[in-house]
C-alpha cells in the first residue's frame, strides 16, 4: 500500500512539473503578445507609440528575454516566494487577483457539487431499483434533457424569462446596488436569492450525468449472482444494497470525484460570463484573451495542480473502496 501510494505521488510531481511548462508555453502559442493587444487599444484611441517607447514597455513587461528565461524566473519567484508575478493588465499581483475572486467562486462550486452529488446518486439508485416506472422514466427524460443541452443556453432563457415574467435580475450574485456594499445580512440573504440559478445552470449536466451513471452500474450490480444469493441467506435488502451494489455502483463516480477540485477553483467559464458572476472562469478567459501570460499560466497551472491532487486522492479513495485493487 505504501508503495503504491509513494508511486502515484511521485507521478503526481512529475506531472506537475511538465504541466507547468506545458501551461507557460501554451500562453505564448498565438500570434503576438500581450503589447499587441496594449497597441491596438492605445491606435484606437489615435496614440502612436515611438520605437523608443515600444522597447521600454516590452522591457519593463520582461518580453525581449526568451521564453526559456521568464518561465524560469515565473516558476523561481513560485517556488521561493510564493509570488505568481504581476497581471500585464492590470499591474497588480496575480494572487491578489486570484484570491479576489476565490471565495466565491468555491461557495458557487461546492454549493452545486454538494447539490448535484445529494441529488443524483438517491435517484439514480431509486431509477434502478423501480426500472421501467413512471419514476424511472422521468429520471432518464430528465437525464438526456440535461446531458444534451447546453449551460450557457439554459442560462441565456432564465436571464430571459426571469426578466419578462417576473421583472428579475438573474445576472450576478447580488443585485448591483449591493456591488459595492460590505458584507451583512442583507446582501447575504441577497446572495442566497441569487444563488438557485447558478446552482441549477451549472449543476444540471452533472446531475443528468451522475443519475444515469448510477442507474446503469447499479442495474448491472442487481442482477449478479452474489446478490441473489445475498437475499437467499436472508440479508435484509437494505442492508444488501448498502454493503455490495451500492458500494460497487459508485466506484466510477468515486474515480472521478477529484476532478472536482479544479472545478472548485475555476468554475463554470462560460456560464460565469453569461451570467456575470464573479468568479475565476471569466478571470481566467479574459487572461487568455489578453494573453496576459503570468494571471493565464497561474490560472492554468493552479487548475491543472488540482486536477492531478484530485486524481491523487480518487485513486486513494477507489483503492479503499474496492478491494480488488491490488498495490504490488
Amino acid at each position: 500500500m505504501r508503495s503504491y501510494i509513494a508511486r502515484r505521488f511521485l507521478y503526481m510531481i512529475l506531472l506537475l512539473a511538465m504541466s507547468s511548462v506545458v501551461s507557460f508555453l501554451i500562453i505564448t502559442l498565438p500570434p503576438g503578445d500581450f503589447l499587441t493587444h496594449y497597441l491596438v487599444g492605445v491606435g484606437e484611441q489615435g496614440q502612436i507609440l515611438t520605437e523608443e517607447e515600444l522597447q521600454s514597455l516590452r522591457h519593463a513587461y520582461g518580453l525581449d528575454r526568451p521564453l526559456y528565461v521568464q518561465y524560469g524566473i515565473w516558476m523561481g519567484n513560485i517556488l521561493t516566494k510564493g509570488n505568481f508575478g504581476m497581471s500585464y493588465r492590470t499591474s497588480r499581483p496575480v494572487i491578489d487577483m486570484i484570491l479576489e475572486r476565490l471565495p466565491m467562486t468555491v461557495v458557487v462550486s461546492f454549493m452545486t457539487l454538494f447539490v448535484t452529488y445529494l441529488v443524483a446518486i438517491p435517484i439514480g439508485i431509486y431509477s434502478a431499483l423501480r426500472q421501467y416506472s413512471l419514476g424511472d422514466y422521468a429520471a432518464t427524460f430528465f437525464g438526456f434533457l440535461g446531458a444534451s443541452t447546453p449551460d450557457f443556453l439554459i442560462a441565456l432563457v432564465l436571464m430571459m424569462y426571469g426578466h419578462k415574467l417576473f421583472g428579475l435580475s438573474v445576472g450576478g450574485l447580488w443585485s448591483p446596488s449591493l456591488d459595492a456594499a460590505p458584507w451583512n445580512s442583507t446582501k447575504i440573504i441577497d446572495l442566497l436569492k441569487h444563488l438557485p440559478v447558478p446552482l441549477l445552470v451549472i449543476g444540471l449536466s452533472s446531475t443528468a450525468w451522475l443519475i444515469r451513471t448510477m442507474r446503469a452500474m447499479m442495474l448491472d450490480e442487481l442482477h449478479k449472482p452474489y446478490v441473489q444469493t445475498a437475499r437467499a441467506k436472508g440479508l435484509s435488502e437494505g442492508r444488501l444494497l448498502l454493503k455490495y451494489p451500492i458500494r460497487v455502483a459508485v466506484l466510477p463516480i468515486v474515480s472521478t470525484i477529484g476532478w472536482s477540485l479544479p472545478a472548485i477553483f475555476s468554475g463554470s467559464t462560460i456560464v460565469g460570463i453569461v451570467l456575470a458572476l464573479p468568479t475565476i472562469g471569466p478571470l481566467m478567459f479574459s487572461a487568455l484573451w489578453g494573453e496576459d501570460l503570468y494571471l493565464a499560466a497561474s490560472c492554468m497551472l493552479i487548475t491543472c495542480a488540482l486536477t492531478l491532487i484530485g486524481t491523487f486522492c480518487s485513486d486513494m479513495l477507489l483503492a479503499w473502496l474496492d478491494p480488488r485493487i491490488r498495490y504490488t
